[in-house]
């Protein structure tokens, strides 16, 4: 049996069980009585009692085993529940979101390790760091990974257009929803629109900005299923983008080889690392004044990850919604040298 099942014998702990394991996006199976049960009590990955049914396993002599929460309305059953070895007593709805948790991890199996979190922020505007998370994501799929784009910026006009999937269907910011603070990839999957294998969370042109527990419930989705997540994230600081560099592994800040844009990325940088961040700069040429990649890490304060040449009929081929991608050109290498960097 690959799906938790449950015995609820009171109807209102049945009908919140019931709605959170639809939040958790869990397919429940409903025991009508211990007999049934049994067949299913070495099988199911998570079993859900409540307290009358916790007496009636212990009546029929069920043996221990773990994975058996029991819920209750206020009236915790305590010793029945240590007697019977749960692994956990939850009061509903108080603790429901503990359950919704427990129970999308049941559906997507054991949390992965390789799921990264990766953000982009640009040293001044027109950098390019959404350009670069794009590619870094064309990479990772390339590489036999999945991986998610997900716009933070809500004043960037919508990192959608820039792919040419600004016509698709699927989710945008903010019809994401998050009930209990949790999503399941699977639901990402199925909602959001996609370029090849890469997901996209776009904002939407004029609905609200995304919400920070939304940001936060994402990219613990991705990391979970282990998925290159990829921020998109804007230059002033807002309660979505600090979210997600909460979550985030690696931090790339993008900069033209300008003396205005080092000056402006020099002050992005000293907030961004007051926060902690492991932070590592990308420089995208060429210079008008020859100025030099390693003198602006200096001055910015970041360590150098690598320098970038212009995509040769980049801008036109955005411009006309086609985002290409040339395996040997310097975006496709400054991506992977991120890759790298993310995953070392």
């Amino acid at each position: 049996m690959t799906h938790p099942t449950a015995l609820l014998t009171d109807q209102d702990l049945l009908d919140e069980v019931l709605r959170l394991a639809a939040a958790a996006d869990c397919r429940l199976s409903c025991a009508p009585d211990v007999t049934s049960l049994r067949s299913q009590w070495h099988s199911a990955p998570l079993v859900l009692l409540d307290p009358a049914a916790v007496s009636a396993c212990l009546d029929a002599n069920f043996p221990r085993r773990p994975g058996v929460w029991v819920v209750h309305g206020g009236d915790p059953p305590w010793a029945p529940a240590v007697a019977l070895g749960a692994d956990g007593v939850l009061e509903l709805p108080v603790e429901g979101r503990l359950l919704v948790s427990a129970l999308a991890d049941v559906d997507e199996g054991p949390p992965s390790d390789r799921g990264r979190v990766v953000s982009f922020m640009g040293g001044r505007g027109g950098s390019g760091a959404s350009i670069l998370a794009i590619a870094v994501g064309r990479e990772a799929v390339a590489d036999g990974g999945e991986a998610m784009l997900v716009d933070c910026d809500p004043l960037g006009g919508g990192i959608d257009l820039t792919l040419g999937t600004e016509s698709d269907e699927g989710a945008r910011w903010p019809g994401v929803h998050c009930s209990g603070g949790r999503v399941p990839m699977s639901a990402l999957r199925a909602a959001l629109p996609t370029s090849g294998s890469l997901s996209i969370l776009a904002c939407d042109r004029t609905g609200p900005d995304p919400e920070p527990a939304a940001v936060a419930a994402v990219l613990d989705a991705g990391r979970r299923a282990g998925c290159t997540v990829l921020c998109d994230l804007p230059r002033h600081p807002t309660a979505a983008a600090s979210a997600a560099l909460d979550r985030t592994d690696l931090t790339v800040l993008v900069v033209p080889a300008e003396v205005r844009a080092t000056a402006a990325a020099a002050r992005v940088a000293s907030r961004l690392l007051t926060q902690g961040r492991n932070l590592r700069l990308v420089v995208r040429g060429p210079s008008p004044g020859n100025l030099q990649p390693a003198e602006m890490a200096d001055v910015i304060g970041v360590p150098l990850l690598t320098q970038m040449r212009p995509e040769p009929g980049l801008a036109e081929a955005v411009e006309r919604g086609r985002f290409p991608r040339n395996a040997k050109g310097p975006l496709a290498t400054a991506a992977r040298l991120v890759l790298k960097e993310l995953r070392p």
